[in-house]
C-alpha cells in the first residue's frame, strides 16, 4: 500500500507540473524610438515635393517673343514675313524682342547679320537712322544683263569692277582714252572699284536672262569706296561678280 502511494503521489507530482518550452515566446526587446529619423525622412519629401512644384511652375513661366526665319542681312530691316512667335523660358538676362512689340521693328535695322533661326534680341537691332555698321554706306546700282550673275541674291559677297566699252571704239577720240584712264578703265589696279562688297538687296527684275530689264541692286560698302563707285554706277560703268564670303 505504501508502495502505490508513493507512486500514486509521484504521479500526481509529474502531472501537476507545468509543460515548459512547448508554443511559449521569448519576450522581446522593446523597440527604440528614433523620432529625429523619421522627422528627417519627412523633411526629405516635403523638400522633394517643393523641388518639383518649382519645377513645373517655371516650366509653365514662358513668354512669346520673335523668332527670324530668314536671313536678314546687316542694315537691312526685318519684313514681317521673317518673323513669327515661339514660346522660350522667361530669362531676366536676355532681352528678348517679345511678340507684342514686333510693329516697333519696323522703325529699326538689323545691327549684324542675323541667321535664319534666331531669336530676335535687342542688340540685334538699331534706330533706323543708325543702322549701317560703322563705316559702310550703301551705293545703289542699276545693272545691265551681263553685269551681274544670274543668280545674285541678298547677302552674297561680290567684288564690283568698272567696265566700258571705250576701248573698243578704238581710242579715235583722245578725251576717251584720257577718261577711261582716269575713270580707271585702261586696265590697271583702279578697274576694281570694291574688292569685297555685301549685296544688301536685290530688286525685282533678277531673271538672268538676256535682254531683261535693268536689276536694282542695292551693295554696302567701305565709305571710302562709295565716291568711285557712285561715279561708275552713273555711268553705267559697273559690273559685279561674286566671291567667297571672308572666311568660306
Amino acid at each position: 500500500m505504501k508502495i502505490q502511494e508513493r507512486t500514486g503521489a509521484a504521479h500526481g507530482r509529474g502531472s501537476s507540473a507545468p509543460a515548459q518550452g512547448v508554443g511559449e515566446r521569448l519576450p522581446s526587446a522593446p523597440r527604440e524610438r528614433k523620432p529625429a529619423l523619421a522627422a528627417l525622412a519627412v523633411l526629405l519629401i516635403l523638400v522633394g515635393a517643393l523641388g518639383a512644384t518649382v519645377l513645373v511652375l517655371r516650366a509653365g513661366d514662358r513668354i512669346e517673343v520673335v523668332k527670324i526665319t530668314q536671313d536678314v542681312t546687316a542694315g537691312k530691316k526685318i519684313p514681317d514675313s521673317a518673323m513669327e512667335s515661339v514660346l522660350v523660358a522667361e530669362d531676366s538676362g536676355i532681352d528678348y524682342v517679345k511678340w507684342d512689340q514686333r510693329d516697333a521693328i519696323a522703325k529699326y535695322r538689323a545691327t549684324k547679320d542675323i541667321v535664319a533661326g534666331s531669336l530676335l534680341v535687342g542688340p540685334m537691332l538699331t534706330e533706323d537712322s543708325k543702322g549701317l555698321p560703322d563705316g559702310k554706306v550703301l551705293v545703289g546700282l542699276s545693272l545691265k544683263a551681263g553685269q551681274y550673275p544670274k543668280d545674285l541674291a541678298q547677302g552674297d559677297t561680290v567684288t564690283a569692277f568698272r567696265v566700258s566699252d571705250a576701248d573698243n571704239k578704238g581710242g579715235s577720240n583722245g578725251s576717251a582714252g584720257s577718261s577711261g584712264a582716269s575713270g580707271g578703265s585702261g586696265g590697271g589696279a583702279d578697274t576694281m572699284l570694291a574688292p569685297t562688297a555685301r549685296v544688301q538687296d536685290v530688286g525685282d527684275g533678277n531673271s538672268g536672262d538676256i535682254g531683261s530689264t535693268d536689276l536694282p541692286v542695292s551693295l554696302l560698302v567701305d565709305k571710302s569706296q562709295a565716291a568711285t563707285l557712285v561715279q561708275a554706277a552713273a555711268a553705267g560703268e559697273v559690273a559685279i561678280v561674286k566671291v567667297p564670303a571672308a572666311g568660306e
